[in-house]
């Protein structure tokens, strides 16, 4: 009925809650990455073995669980103040499945 498990380091405890008790959007992981490397790792990773590509840097891995990989590079443009810019870049990453940097950078810049 539960299983501990742990993911960088950190501790979690997963309860089956029967057929009544989904998985859903409403609880995820953040994985903060460092580069479009980790980006690409992560995101690879868990959508491998029947996991499942979502809009914005969303993904469900192979159990039904959501994840979302987001460049640390995507906060630091965000708080930027530069609301042109952001909003250009967010233009773009609605568009990206798997965020990729060098883009989100390149629509900010041309914001």
């Amino acid at each position: 009925m539960v299983v501990n498990f742990e993911i960088n380091g950190r501790k979690f405890m997963g309860l089956n809650g029967g057929p009544h008790f989904k998985f859903n959007e409403a609880v995820s992981f953040v994985v903060d990455c460092a580069d479009q490397a980790e980006v690409d790792y992560y995101w690879d990773t868990l959508t491998a073995n029947g996991g499942a590509e979502s809009m914005c840097g969303w993904l469900k891995d192979k159990f039904g669980m959501s994840w979302q990989i987001v460049p640390v590079a995507l906060g630091e443009l965000m708080s930027s103040g530069d609301q042109k810019k952001a909003g250009a870049m967010m233009q773009a990453l609605m568009k990206m499945k798997k965020l990729n940097i060098a883009q989100l950078k390149a629509a900010y810049d041309g914001g």
